[in-house]
C-alpha cells in the first residue's frame, strides 16, 4: 500500500509521445511530484514487479496500439493500491467502458488541456489509501443494470463470470430474488464472444406452460390467421437465452428442453422442419434446488446438464460493505431520471441502513432510495412495513411505494412538478402491481383483487382508469369479461 504525501508522488508514465511526456513533466515540476518513463507496459508491469510504488501511473494509448489496453488488468493486479489514468485520442465509448471495467480510475481524451490532467492526477493522489474507495467498483451493463464490486466476495464472482464467458456452456445461477441474477446473466452474454448477437429473457414464472412452450419452441399459425411464430431459440441464435426461475417450468417442457441441450436441435411447430440450435442457455433459481428436485419442480437430469458450472449470487445481507455504495448509485442514477436534485443520507439513516438485512435485496434498496429522493427522511425508514392495498377512495397507498398521496412539506423546496412526479411514479407503480396480479391470476380479477387486497370494484375501475385488457393468449371467457358474447 503507498505511503506517499501528495507533494512527494511519483508519477510513472508509459508513453513515447513527446508532447504528452513534456506536458507531464510541466505538471509535475509544478506540483514537485516525481515523473518516471516507461517505453510499454510490461516495462511498467517489469518495474512494479521489481519494488516501484507510483502514486499513479498514466497509460498513453496510441492511436496504433488500442489493444494496449490488456496491460491494464496486470498493472492493477500487481499495485492495486495505486491509480490508473488512460490517455486516448478518440472519444471512443466501447473503449472507455473497457478501460474503466479494467480498473482504469480516469480516462481522458486529447487534446489534453494542462488543468485537466493536472486535476485528474490530484485527484488520484489525494485518495487516501485507506479509503473504502480502493475496492469499490461499478460497472456498468445496460442502461439500468451495473455490477457492484465493493464487497470482497463481488470481485472473485465478477472473475469467475468472466471465465465462464469464454466457453460456451450452459450454467445455473442461484440467488435469492433481487440478488442480480439476469444482471449476472447479461454480464457473462457481454463478456463472451456472443455479445454481437441477441440476449433474450424469459422468465418461467410468469408465462403458462402452453405461452412458454410457444416462446421457446414457436407455433404454427392457423392458415389465413397470421404468419408462424419464430422460436427464441431461433430468435437468438448464436446469441443467450436466459430463462429465470426455471424450477417453474412445467416438467413435460424441461423434458424438451434437456432434449434440446443433449441433441444441439429441436424440431419446429410444424414437426417436419429441424433447426440446429445455436444459443447459449443460462437459467436462474431462487429457491432451494435439492427441495425442488424432490418435489419434482426440477428434473434431476435437467439439473445435472445445468449444474456443471453453479454461480451462487450472495444476499445483501452478505455484502453490506456495498450498501453506502448503492445508496449512492441508486440516488444519482434515480435523481437523473426523475430530473432531481440528488439527496444526502444522514449518519443516522446511512447506519440503519448498514444494519437493516435488506430481505428484498438489490429492489428493496432501490425502492428505498427512490422514496428517500422524493420525501427525505420523512420517508419510511429500511424495513419499515409499507401499507398494503391500491391508491383508491381512502388514498391508500400501493406496497413499496409510500409516497402515494403525500404532501411535502413547504420547507422541502415542492413545486407543482414535483407533486406532478410524485403522481407519476405512484401511477406507475400502480399500474405494474395491478399487471403483475392480473397476470399471476390468469386475469380473474376477483382472485387479483383479493389477491391485492382491495375490493373487486375498486379493481374493476382502476382496470378501466389504465386502459388494461388480457393478453390475446388468455380466453376472454376465461377471465369473466365476456357475458352475452359481448366485452364487459
Amino acid at each position: 500500500m503507498s505511503d506517499h504525501s501528495l507533494e512527494s508522488s511519483q508519477i510513472l508514465v508509459v508513453s513515447r509521445e513527446t508532447s504528452a511526456l513534456n506536458l507531464l513533466s510541466a505538471i509535475s515540476n509544478a506540483n514537485g511530484w516525481r515523473l518516471e518513463t516507461a517505453n510499454s507496459g510490461w516495462e511498467a508491469l517489469e518495474r512494479l514487479h521489481e519494488g516501484a510504488a507510483p502514486g499513479a501511473i498514466i497509460l498513453d494509448v496510441a492511436q496504433s496500439e488500442s489493444d494496449v489496453l490488456h496491460i491494464l488488468r496486470w498493472l492493477r493486479r500487481a499495485r492495486p493500491d495505486t491509480r490508473v489514468l488512460v490517455l486516448s485520442h478518440s472519444e471512443n465509448a466501447e473503449q472507455k467502458m473497457e478501460a474503466m471495467r479494467l480498473g482504469a480510475e480516469e480516462y481522458l481524451v486529447r487534446p489534453l488541456m494542462e488543468q485537466q490532467v493536472e486535476t485528474a492526477l490530484r485527484r488520484s493522489l489525494s485518495i487516501d489509501a485507506n479509503s473504502e474507495h480502493l475496492t469499490e467498483e461499478i460497472e456498468q451493463i445496460a442502461d439500468d443494470l451495473f455490477f457492484v464490486a465493493a464487497d470482497i466476495s463481488m470481485p472473485k464472482l465478477r472473475v469467475q463470470l468472466e471465465l465462464l464467458a469464454q466457453v460456451s456452456t450452459s450454467f445455473l445461477i442461484v440467488g435469492e430474488n433481487g440478488t442480480g441474477k439476469e444482471l449476472a446473466a447479461r454480464l457473462v452474454h457481454r463478456l463472451s464472444v456472443r455479445s454481437e448477437f441477441r440476449f433474450f429473457k424469459l422468465n418461467c414464472a410468469a408465462l403458462p406452460g402452453d405461452v412458454l412452450e410457444n416462446e421457446l419452441f414457436g407455433y404454427r399459425a392457423i392458415p389465413g390467421h397470421g404468419r408462424n411464430k419464430l422460436s427464441k431459440f431461433e430468435l437468438c441464435q448464436r446469441g443467450t437465452l436466459f430463462l429465470d426461475e426455471i424450477t417453474e417450468m412445467p416438467a413435460s417442457l424441461q423434458l424438451k428442453l434437456l432434449t434440446v441441450l443433449r441433441d444441439g436441435y429441436f424440431i419446429k411447430a410444424d414437426g417436419q422442419s429441424r433447426v440446429e440450435m445455436d444459443a447459449r442457455i443460462l437459467a436462474a433459481a431462487s429457491g432451494n434446488l435439492e427441495q425442488a428436485m424432490a418435489e419434482g419442480k426440477l428434473r434431476e437430469d435437467l439439473y445435472y446438464r445445468l449444474s456443471a458450472f453453479t454461480v451462487h449470487l450472495p444476499p445483501l445481507r452478505e455484502r453490506k460493505e456495498e450498501i453506502p455504495l448503492l445508496l449512492g448509485h441508486f440516488m444519482n442514477q434515480l435523481a437523473r431520471r426523475y430530473g432531481l436534485p440528488a439527496r444526502m443520507f444522514s449518519p443516522t439513516m446511512l447506519a440503519a441502513c448498514q444494519h437493516y438485512d435488506w430481505p428484498g435485496n438489490l429492489r428493496e434498496l432501490e425502492q428505498f432510495v427512490k422514496r428517500h429522493l422524493l420525501m427525505g427522511e420523512d420517508g419510511a425508514a429500511p424495513g419499515a412495513p409499507a401499507q398494503d392495498g391500491i391508491v383508491a377512495e381512502d388514498v391508500r397507498q400501493l406496497p413499496g411505494n409510500d409516497v402515494a398521496g403525500t404532501e411535502a412539506s413547504p420547507n422541502d423546496g415542492s413545486t407543482s412538478g414535483l407533486k406532478s412526479l410524485l403522481q407519476s411514479v405512484k401511477g406507475e407503480t400502480e399500474r405494474n402491481a395491478i399487471a403483475t396480479a392480473l397476470e399471476q391470476t390468469r386475469w380473474n380479477r376477483k382472485e387479483a383483487a383479493l389477491l391485492l387486497k382491495v375490493s373487486y370494484r375498486t379493481l374493476l375501475y382502476k382496470i378501466q382508469q389504465y386502459h388494461m385488457s388480457p393478453p390475446d393468449y388468455i380466453p376472454a371467457v376465461e377471465t369473466g369479461l365476456l357475458k352475452n358474447g359481448q366485452i364487459r
